[in-house]
């Protein structure tokens, strides 16, 4: 694959992209013509509003446009906040009518199956033209060889942090605490200087289980036992996680990290408020594209101080919450040929770059291809984000991240476990409760 210099860059993930012609998009298809049965349809698509401004803009101004030049199909784009998202699946599938594909994060098309229609053929083509999917797209997308949805990205987080800050009680060249204790006592350092950690323990889809899912599994905690399907949660390596995690929010975190939703880290961050934070890479790029209003104490760009390192090491290792988007077919839409259409047309290597260049390496691709794009020449900052696809678990471990891990996803049990205990419930307590909760679920 060629590379691309720092014009085209901006050119594919700005305003450039915004005013190119389509006429090389139309190559896709083998007649370079609107297909005749397409004419006049409207394809609804809801997704999720981008943390990177860029990639809405991109789909709103130029891809919408282009769908209907492309395929002959009025494109319909909805974009809303992820966390409401669930609540227009169920009014739709309730009432069998709304949105024709609904994109979802995580394991969220694991509650939705029975509602879902089969994308298997577009799935297959994409994944064998692309390199193949990475295996957390297909042990959430795919069940005994059928596909439910289309994988489109994989997402994930790091923590973020202050390079200036983090030198100035010892870590020099990059480095980064390596453990949970010496993650603490950094933390103890920069919060007594004003300048605490911050993570968010509320009931928002992405940071939040992001972090704590990841923290439980590096104790040696998991939801399920090795037989796959008993609840195991209660065990003393959870207890032992809750118990230190009460102490490390208390030495290090900004407390009002208990109502924060995917977006408060980021405003605290970038004001300068908190000196750490699990996150996408929206932060850095959001520093970036504006120098001149994000700016250190110093009066520097904010960006230039900003490093990525993967959340500390446990007792039982270091791990990652990958997260990934799929496109579902509502299987009471009545597009259905159109629909699978303009999923093979969105997701194809020509329109899907263009979305994956304005990412700027917010997100991986879901198949194995786009780890060798160009993008990740462009900027070593964001280089780590690459690899997260490949060293994460999922929901439920060690369990399927079947319907049952994704319901006790969706209603928090992990996330509340902790935050009850952060707010003084006892650590046993809490694990009890989580405990029962998922046994609610599994059973």
């Amino acid at each position: 694959m060629s590379r691309i210099d720092r014009r085209r860059f901006v050119q594919l993930s700005g305003a450039g992209a915004l005013t190119a012609g389509s006429g090389g998009l139309a190559g896709i298809l083998a007649s370079g013509r609107a297909p005749a049965y397409a004419q006049g349809t409207t394809v609804h698509w809801l997704r999720w509003s981008d943390f990177v401004p860029a990639s809405d803009q991109l789909l709103r101004q130029k891809i919408v446009p282009q769908c209907q030049t492309d395929l002959g199909i009025k494109l319909n784009y909805e974009a809303v906040n992820a966390n409401d998202i669930q609540a227009r699946i169920t009014s739709a599938v309730q009432s069998g009518s709304g949105p024709d594909i609904i994109m979802v994060v995580n394991n969220w098309p694991r509650l939705y199956v029975e509602s879902l229609a089969d994308v298997t053929d577009v799935a297959e083509a994409i994944g064998k033209e692309q390199g193949g999917y990475y295996d957390l797209a297909k042990v959430i997308d795919n069940i005994d060889g059928k596909w439910i949805g289309v994988p489109w990205a994989i997402g994930g987080g790091l923590v973020a942090y202050r390079k200036s800050w983090f030198e100035e009680i010892g870590y020099k060249d990059g480095k980064f605490p390596g453990t949970w204790d010496e993650y603490r006592d950094a933390g103890k350092k920069l919060k007594a200087k004003g300048r605490p950690f911050g993570q968010t323990a509320g009931h928002t889809f992405g940071d939040a289980p992001g972090w704590w899912y990841p923290y439980l599994w590096s104790w040696g905690g998991k939801e399920i036992g090795d037989d796959k399907k008993t609840v195991a949660l209660n065990s003393k390596e959870t207890i032992e996680s809750v118990k230190f995690a009460v102490a490390l929010w208390k030495d290090t975190m900004d407390e009002g990290g208990l109502a924060w939703d995917d977006s408060s880290n980021n405003r605290a961050f970038l004001s300068g408020t908190i000196s750490a934070t699990n996150n996408g890479a929206s932060i850095y790029l959001e520093a970036k594209k504006k120098p001149d209003a994000y700016q250190t104490e110093n009066g520097k760009p904010l960006f230039q101080d900003i490093l990525h390192a993967r959340i500390p090491k446990g007792p039982a290792g270091q791990y990652a919450l990958p997260g990934p988007f799929t496109d579902m077919l509502m299987k009471y839409s009545p597009n259905q040929k159109p629909a699978k259409d303009f999923l093979k047309w969105v997701h194809s290597k020509p329109v899907f770059s263009q979305w994956f260049t304005s990412q700027q390496g917010y997100t991986d691709g879901a198949t194995k291809d786009w780890e060798k794009d160009p993008v990740w020449d462009l900027d070593p900052i964001l280089l780590p984000f690459r690899d997260l696809p490949t060293i994460g678990r999922t929901w439920g471990f060690a369990g399927p991240p079947g319907r049952a891990s994704a319901e006790a996803v969706t209603k928090y049990v992990i996330v509340d476990m902790y935050a009850k205990a952060i707010q003084g419930m006892a650590p046993e307590d809490a694990v009890k409760w989580a405990h029962d909760e998922l046994v609610k679920i599994y059973t």
